[in-house]
């Protein structure tokens, strides 16, 4: 059986995910028109969406610093190293697997999303800086939730690298079921609904400036520049989807070794599970209305208790 180097399947997991991703928001979207009775775009516009931006002519605005370029490709550079860390294609951890441990990943994405809010401050338009506040305000509680998160996942496997947590949920399917386990994936759950910018915490799609957040940071971006940031907002929708299903919930379906059969079945493997998460998404995005915004923080704060009761739980033998 055909063997790939290493190198060619390192390099295969964020090919995968900057590939894929476009795809996957395409099919989301495409459910999402379909469950509101509409026809709904086809699952390849986002496709043709990045191919349109990349074709035009990026503007800057006036006051905007070198900061306002550099922070997409700061942040697709982030988008893109994510993947070397976690579990994309193989159940065992790759080379560059061991230059970040969970945490890591955590703060790349971290780093992204800061530098998008701050190239959205720099260019003083009221919403792009608006989106820009919004974001590290709900942010201050979302990322302590990742770390509660993380140091669940470090607790129970004695490690911080997202690999042995996957394979300690492949061991037996009682780690599945272990309170502290199902707290844990429901708080990162939650914090995945915010962080993709779906309802109940805001309108995908949408341009109300009362509930832009993830929109409103691109506002002043355009061609290439808006391009990436739109490509990378996607990525980071499979990212954390790959985090959820191949660390704590579903590990299954990666592959064993590096055979060319056993990493090809791998990538529909993994597309197969981030379709049906973005599904159970739609469904959630259009059965619930989307909460006022000083409820936002309600919402985070559930995740973040989710998280504390998982450490609790963990250390009063429910784990």
């Amino acid at each position: 059986m055909t063997a790939l180097p290493l190198v060619v399947v390192q390099a295969l997991q964020p090919l995968t995910v900057l590939s894929a991703a476009p795809g996957v928001s395409g099919v989301i979207a495409r459910v999402e028109a379909r469950l509101q009775g509409r026809r709904g775009p086809h699952i390849l516009q986002p496709y043709y969406d990045l191919a349109k931006l990349f074709r035009k002519e990026s503007l800057a605005p006036e006051a905007a610093s070198p900061v306002f370029l550099i922070a997409p490709v700061l942040a697709m550079t982030c988008y893109l190293t994510v993947p070397l860390l976690i579990p994309v294609l193989t159940a065992f951890p790759l080379p560059l697997g061991y230059m970040g441990d969970i945490l890591g990943g955590g703060f790349l994405l971290a780093l992204a999303s800061f530098a998008v809010a701050v190239s959205a401050l720099l260019t003083g338009a009221p919403y792009a800086q608006m989106g820009a506040s919004r974001s590290k305000t709900f942010g201050a509680i979302t990322e302590p939730v990742m770390l509660f998160v993380f140091f669940t996942v470090a607790l129970v496997t004695a490690t911080d690298l997202p690999y042995a947590q996957a394979a300690t949920v492949r061991s037996s399917t009682q780690e599945i079921v272990r309170p502290a386990h199902l707290l844990a994936a429901l708080a990162l759950f939650l914090v995945i609904l915010y962080e993709t910018a779906r309802i109940p915490v805001e309108t995908h799609t949408g341009t109300n400036e009362f509930g832009m957040i993830e929109q409103a940071r691109s506002f002043e971006h355009s061609g290439p520049y808006l391009a990436l940031l739109t490509w990378g907002s996607a990525m980071k929708q499979l990212i954390l989807y790959t985090i959820l299903i191949d660390v704590f919930v579903a590990p299954w379906g990666l592959a064993s070794d590096t055979s060319l059969v056993a990493v090809a079945l791998a990538i529909p493997a993994l597309l197969s599970k981030a379709l049906v998460l973005g599904c159970v998404v739609a469904v959630i995005d259009n059965t619930f209305a989307k909460l006022r915004l000083f409820k936002i923080t309600e919402f985070v704060a559930a995740a973040f208790l989710l998280a504390v009761l998982a450490i609790f739980t963990l250390y009063l033998g429910g784990g």
